[in-house]
């Protein structure tokens, strides 16, 4: 899938990941994968511009951890964020209910 067909979907989508964990980028991008059953690969190109943009909005916080020897950004999800993403499914719950209804074959 590619990241232009979840434009306005991919914000939210990266919240609901992190919404029960503080996650790191990479594992943020396993998880959308995971989660998608592989439909959704993001290149790092798009992934990484999107956690900055929400962590600049509130919607996530970040802080540097070492992990193995190595540093990571992890980012959790804050109370803004936890808004964003319930006003993201509602807006979810909405669009799905209005394409599948001009999509789905009508019964007579």
């Amino acid at each position: 899938m590619k990241a232009d067909a979840l434009r306005g979907h991919l914000d939210p989508m990266i919240l609901a990941v992190v919404e029960h964990e503080p996650l790191h980028g990479y594992a943020i991008m396993e998880a959308l994968q995971a989660r998608s059953g592989g439909a959704v690969d993001l290149p790092t190109g798009t992934l990484y511009p999107a956690l900055r943009r929400l962590e600049r909005a509130g919607y996530l916080a970040s802080e540097w951890s070492t992990v193995s020897g190595r540093k990571r950004r992890t980012y959790q999800l804050t109370s803004a964020g936890q808004k964003m993403l319930a006003d993201g499914r509602g807006e979810w719950e909405t669009f799905r209910a209005v394409i599948e209804g001009v999509l789905r074959p009508r019964t007579s």
